[in-house]
C-alpha cells in the first residue's frame, strides 16, 4: 500500500480530462510541429519534439498518480516501466507502418494495448481498481508520445528509417526508456504520503521531463538532423523554473523547514 493510497481516488485541482488534452493534443502537436519545422526551417527546431515529450510525461505522471492512489505505492515503478514497455512496442509498430501518420498510429496502438492490459489486470488478476482500464490506456499513450517526442528531438524526425538507425540501433532507445520511464513514475513516488498534492507532484513531472529533454539534447549533438544547443538550453530553463516551483511547494507543505539539516543548538547543548 502507498502511504497516501487510502483505497480511493486522488484529490485533483486540475481535472484529468484537461491533463489528457494537455498530454495527448500537446504531445502530438509538438511532435508534428517539430518535424515540419525541421523540414522547412532547419534542425534548430528539433527541440519542439522534446516539449511534446514533456506534455506526455506530465499527463502520464498524473495518470500514475490517480491509479496509484488506490494503494499501489510499491507498484509505481512497475507501472512506469510497463508504460514505456508498451510504448516501445507501439512506437516501433506505428512508425514502421505509418509513415507521416506514424505518431498517431503508434499512439492509438499503445492505447489499445494499455486497455487490454488494464482489463486483464482487473478481470483476470482481480486487482479491482475502478480506473485501471482508463489509467493503463492513458499511461500507455503517454509513454508512446514521450518516446516519439524524445526520438524526434534526438534526430529531427520520426520517420522509421532514421529512428531505427539513430535511436534504436545505437542503443539510445534504452536511454529514452530509462529517463522517460523514471519521469513518469518518479513524481508520485517522490511525493506520496498523507500530504501528497497534485500541484507538487506535477511540478516534479515537469522537472523530470526537463531532465529527459536535456538528455535528448546531448544525444542530438551527434545527429545532423537535430540541434543540441536549443534543446539543452531550453531544457535547463524548464528544469530551473520547475525545480524552483517544486521547492516552493515543499516549503508550503512542510510542517517545519530546517535550513541546514544540523541539530538545533538547544539539543546540542543538552547533549
Amino acid at each position: 500500500m502507498s502511504a497516501g493510497g487510502s483505497g480511493g481516488g486522488a484529490a485533483e485541482a486540475i481535472p484529468q480530462n484537461k491533463l489528457i488534452a494537455f498530454g495527448a493534443a500537446g504531445g502530438l502537436i509538438a511532435i508534428y510541429l517539430s518535424y515540419f519545422m525541421v523540414q522547412f526551417a532547419g534542425p534548430a527546431f528539433s527541440f519542439i519534439g522534446a516539449l511534446g515529450a514533456i506534455c506526455a510525461i506530465v499527463w502520464g505522471s498524473a495518470a500514475v498518480r490517480r491509479v496509484a492512489n488506490y494503494g499501489l505505492g510499491t507498484g509505481v515503478p512497475s507501472i512506469g516501466m510497463l508504460a514505456l514497455g508498451m510504448g516501445v512496442v507501439a512506437t516501433i509498430f506505428g512508425l514502421a507502418i505509418g509513415g507521416i501518420t506514424g505518431p498517431v498510429v503508434a499512439f492509438v496502438t499503445a492505447m489499445v494495448i494499455g486497455l487490454v492490459i488494464g482489463a486483464l489486470a482487473n478481470r483476470i488478476i482481480g486487482m479491482g481498481i475502478p480506473i485501471m482500464e482508463q489509467s493503463m490506456t492513458e499511461i500507455a499513450g503517454a509513454g508512446t508520445l514521450a518516446i516519439v517526442g524524445l526520438s524526434t528531438a534526438m534526430t529531427g524526425t520520426f520517420m522509421f528509417d532514421v529512428v531505427l538507425t539513430e535511436v534504436i540501433a545505437t542503443g539510445y532507445i534504452a536511454l529514452i526508456f530509462i529517463v522517460a520511464g523514471i519521469a513518469i513514475l518518479h513524481p508520485f513516488n517522490a511525493n506520496l504520503g498523507p500530504d501528497e498534492k497534485q500541484d507538487r507532484t506535477l511540478s516534479t513531472a515537469f522537472e523530470k521531463g526537463a531532465i529527459a529533454m536535456i538528455m535528448a539534447g546531448i544525444v542530438s549533438a551527434v545527429s545532423t538532423g537535430a540541434s543540441a544547443a536549443p534543446t539543452i538550453v531550453i531544457g535547463l530553463a524548464i528544469w530551473y523554473v520547475s525545480f524552483s516551483q517544486y521547492r516552493n511547494y515543499i516549503v508550503r507543505d512542510a510542517y517545519d523547514v530546517a535550513g541546514t539539516g544540523l541539530l538545533p543548538k538547544d539539543e546540542e547543548e543538552s547533549e
